[in-house]
């Protein structure tokens, strides 16, 4: 005679309660924070720099604000000169930088 294989059945706690164990010992069961959760930072100036590896490539910037700034340069000089306008422009723009009250 073949009997049929049986489900396994739960065995019972420790302290004879019934409920079952739902986080093995040792295991933190505190909620963690949403790593997605909004904090309210918004990007709102972008530098994009191309620099290919070829000696004879040249390089691309281009540099935009969300306050409609949008800028492009390629070559060598023209390129370190458009990064350092954009740090300038990240120092003076309304957008990043607050507004003081006069007294």
């Amino acid at each position: 005679m073949t009997t049929a294989p049986r489900s396994a059945e739960q065995a019972p706690a420790p302290d004879g309660g019934g409920a079952p164990k739902v986080v093995a010992e040792g295991v933190p069961s505190s909620v963690l924070p949403d790593p997605l959760a909004d904090d309210g930072r918004r990007p709102v100036a972008w530098l994009h720099i191309v620099a290919p590896p070829s000696y004879g490539a040249s390089p691309s910037v281009r540099s935009w604000c969300s306050c409609g700034r949008d800028l492009f340069a390629a070559g060598q000089a023209r390129a370190l000169a458009l990064i350092a306008d954009h740090a300038e422009h990240r120092a003076m723009c309304s957008l990043l930088t607050p507004r003081r009250e006069a007294a």
